[in-house]
């Protein structure tokens, strides 16, 4: 799985665009750039916001990467993950049912644990 830095340098470089070049739209010094892909140095919200729009692509996926990158690092159950994969895949009055009975699921576990 890749880094924060290592999608900010991947996606700069298939825009064609320097440190400086980035630095540069975003507002900060190249170097910081260079901190962010290589150091693991972590950016302010607002600038990672700022990096993101540069590169064209969400601060969330900057974080996470694809969709099932962030899923590996939420979940850590595969067969959950597997199910999820395939209730994507499913039209979406489907996937509205799915997440109506897992909703429910979930309420009635908190009203247990209430009641205990």
């Amino acid at each position: 799985m890749s880094s924060l830095g290592d999608r900010i340098k991947q996606l700069r470089k298939e825009m064609g665009m320097s440190q400086s070049e980035l630095a540069d739209r975003v507002g900060i010094s190249y170097a910081q750039i260079g901190r962010y892909e290589t150091k693991d140095a972590q950016p302010p919200a607002k600038t990672l916001t700022a990096i993101a729009d540069a590169l064209g692509v969400s601060p969330d996926f900057l974080i996470y990467g694809s969709s099932s990158e962030k899923a590996k690092t939420k979940l850590s159950d595969p067969e959950l993950i597997n199910q999820f994969k395939a209730i994507e895949e499913m039209d979406e009055e489907d996937r509205n049912v799915i997440k109506k009975l897992i909703d429910a699921f979930i309420t009635k576990k908190h009203i247990q644990r209430l009641a205990q």
